[in-house]
């Protein structure tokens, strides 16, 4: 278990009352004005966040309650104020920053990737950036190749960097609390088509952990690991497939950095077979590092060949219906399951 989990260790509470059921975007909203409630030394900084409540509306409200000294809009100028926010950091706030398109994250990789993921090691503990980096990705609604890509392979090499893909309102609330409070750097990868997707969330708080996967399916046939916005879809294809009589398990690994190889591999131990599916284009993507992991310590267990789905290597099109030929569909899914379970040895 990562240092950040050992930091939470009453983690995913039932919920006491009824069930509710909430958006994404609003279990975002949850967790970030929970924090600010409860540490002062929690602020945001982002281009339209506080009088706009941010493009995908997770800031809406909490300028009125925190006021622009706690809720800043800021510039067009990424490099600057994630500049800002790692300086803050390390006298001891805890900012987070709201990048709107994870494209334009490559404007702050020598704040995020020469600083703030190294300053904790290169100092030998005497300083932390305890900073949540907010940002979205994927592609969707035709937003084209410079609003719609997938990069959180870049990320994920990074040491020093803790890395979050929630796909579920349940879990966006849950990680962005942990990540709130870990003394990590934190990137927090949101995807666009999730902000309106609805789920339940408990009224009491409650912290999930960093490096806990989560079997969102269980099942006996296959495993298949995917996360963020090819959740779902991944879920779609284990229910149509249940109806053939295929028995898929589901594992969310909800964050990729740390990443729970053991639940992963546990999975694959019982199923002999797996598929992993993300949005990002295939060439060093983090499938391939999780199929590896597999390889070293489980490939004993496997009747088949790993199976990826991937996106194309291409940039997303802006045409909609090229845009969907690039990125994984339930159909894409089906059909690897099925190569998987054919070349069963």
């Amino acid at each position: 278990m990562s240092e950040t989990a050992r930091e939470h260790p009453a983690v995913q509470k039932a919920s006491s009352g009824n069930p509710r059921s909430i958006m994404y975007r609003e279990a975002l909203r949850e967790a970030l004005l929970e924090e600010m409630r409860r540490d002062a030394s929690v602020f945001l900084l982002g281009e339209g966040i506080a009088r706009r409540g941010g493009s995908y509306k997770v800031t809406e409200g909490l300028l009125n309650e925190f006021g622009p000294k706690r809720v800043i809009d800021t510039p067009l100028a990424e490099a600057t104020f994630t500049g800002a926010g790692v300086g803050a950091a390390l006298t001891g706030m805890r900012p987070v920053v709201e990048i709107l398109f994870i494209d334009f994250s490559m404007l702050i990789l020598d704040q995020i990737a020469n600083q703030a993921a190294k300053l904790q090691f290169m100092t030998n503990k005497q300083c932390s950036v305890p900073m949540v980096l907010r940002t979205q990705g994927g592609a969707g609604n035709g937003l084209a190749a410079q609003h719609s890509q997938s990069l959180e392979a870049i990320f994920y090499h990074i040491p020093g960097l803790h890395l979050a893909m929630p796909a579920t309102p349940y879990d966006a609330k849950g990680l962005m609390k942990s990540a709130i409070r870990s003394d990590f750097p934190v990137v927090f990868i949101e995807h666009k088509l999730l902000y309106m997707t609805e789920g339940e969330v408990p009224e009491e708080e409650y912290l999930i952990p960093f490096g806990e996967a989560s079997i969102k399916r269980p099942g006996n046939d296959l495993t298949l690991v995917a996360w963020s916005n090819m959740l779902p879809r991944s879920l779609k294809a284990a229910e149509s497939l249940a109806e053939e009589g295929i028995d898929i398990e589901v594992v969310d690994p909800r964050t990729l950095v740390p990443l729970d190889k053991k639940t992963i591999v546990d999975s694959v131990r019982k199923t002999q077979h797996l598929v992993i599916v993300q949005e990002a284009v295939r060439r060093g993507g983090v499938a391939s590092d999780i199929a590896s992991y597999v390889h070293e310590e489980a490939f004993d267990y496997l009747d088949a060949p790993i199976e990826i789905v991937a996106g194309l290597n291409t940039p997303i099109p802006y045409n909609l219906s090229l845009e969907k030929a690039c990125i994984p569909q339930e159909v894409d899914i089906i059909e690897a399951v099925r190569r998987a379970l054919a070349r069963t040895v």
